[in-house]
């Protein structure tokens, strides 16, 4: 990766809203991702690593000697360390007397954003900083898309769409037959990976009363043989390459011809949630009002609660999605944490509430949005309408 650093005048803008007079950059073994996000980074190092980038003036990075590699063509200082006490000598002609950004959360209110160990703080605040949270700088420099980024992703979408809507067609009229979830599951595994996609981990599958469990994971022999009359949970994500920004979608299917009524009412009341969710988006940012994250999921939450199952949504509403698949930005968030960043153009998220009724079936329905600056799209894949049925 080549390293880079974020456009002067932009970042000067963004340190001025949140009273920083730089941004500093730490990361440890990859504590911190937001580092290589920013800067790209790639294979943290083992030693501790600093990159301080000011509102105005020349940026700084403090790195050990044994890994300077990895700021090779820095464009600004670089201090070398090899002691401890080089170290603090450097932070301390770096830090002194400034306001400086950092990746905190007050009381880990957003554990996504809380990723500077506080010792690693109370040692800036001894040599004379003063900390403030980074977390619309993060959103702006780490969470939005490029031009690229957007393209990765809609092709990833239009894959995850084709290939969770074939795989549900074939299992839903397999019910009884001896389909088990990771039958369906590497069938999905090797149709993403025909497809030209990519991740790190398995797409979920769940049948029946594990499709209750939301992140459930299937295992080879000990899992469940699909029965008829069965909800079909399928959660599949991917991505062009490891590291481009994925797509990431829930679809559902019912192994029958007619879903029963309580299976019907829990789809609808989900479905409805996401659709008041994307709607009020979608409003939102057409007035151009600032959207923040944990309003939308008030506007979801209420819709599940209204109808009763407000105790079997155990999660919340909708996750950033950026270069990690549960990114750094915003989140669609008053149940987890209370996420009160702002949105901006350009970036991309989640919208997947869920019902689960533990022992019996679970159902989620998850939707990708996008933020362009005139409006806020679902991204290809669409948003489902129905379940899938079998015969």
């Amino acid at each position: 990766m080549t390293l880079v650093t974020p456009d002067q005048a932009a970042l000067a803008e963004a340190l001025a809203v949140a009273q920083a007079d730089g941004w500093l950059l730490y990361d440890f073994q990859g504590v911190n991702p937001v580092l290589g996000q920013v800067l790209g980074i790639g294979g943290m190092g083992s030693r501790r690593l600093f990159v301080y980038l000011p509102r105005s003036g020349e940026p700084v990075a403090v790195a050990h000697r044994i890994e300077l590699q990895s700021v090779a063509g820095f464009p600004g200082r670089i201090i070398p360390y090899s002691r401890w006490e080089e170290l603090h000598d450097a932070l301390r002609s770096v830090v002194a007397g400034k306001r400086v950004a950092m990746e905190v959360a007050e009381d880990d209110a957003v554990p996504y954003l809380d990723r500077v160990p506080s010792g690693v703080v109370q040692l800036l605040q001894k040599l004379g900083a003063t900390v403030v949270p980074s977390a619309a700088l993060v959103t702006r420099f780490a969470s939005v898309w490029s031009a690229d980024d957007l393209a990765d992703h809609v092709a990833a979408a239009a894959v995850l769409k084709r290939v969770a809507n074939q795989a549900l067609d074939r299992a839903v009229a397999a019910g009884g037959t001896g389909l088990t979830e990771s039958a369906l599951q590497q069938e999905v595994i090797d149709a993403l990976h025909a497809g030209g996609l990519e991740f790190d981990h398995p797409p979920i599958v769940g049948f029946g009363p594990n499709a209750a469990n939301p992140h459930y994971e299937p295992r080879a022999g000990a899992d469940r043989t699909l029965a008829r009359d069965e909800v079909v949970l399928l959660d599949l994500w991917g991505g062009r390459h490891l590291g481009a920004v994925y797509a990431d979608q829930t679809w559902m299917g019912f192994s029958g011809p007619r879903p029963p009524a309580e299976v019907l009412k829990v789809w609808e009341t989900v479905r409805d949630a996401r659709d008041a969710a994307i709607e009020f988006v979608q409003a939102g940012w057409a007035a151009g009002r600032p959207l923040l994250g944990f309003e939308v999921d008030r506007v979801a939450r209420s819709i599940i609660t209204n109808a009763g199952y407000g105790a079997a949504f155990v999660h919340r509403t909708g996750h950033s999605i950026d270069h990690r698949l549960h990114g750094s930005g915003p989140h669609l968030d008053d149940y987890e944490t209370h996420d009160d960043r702002q949105f901006l153009a350009g970036t991309g998220f989640s919208v997947e509430p869920g019902v689960y009724l533990t022992g019996r079936f679970g159902v989620r329905s998850e939707v990708n949005m996008y933020l362009t600056a005139e409006e806020a799209v679902v991204t290809p894949g669409g948003a489902q309408r129905d379940l899938i049925t079998g015969a």
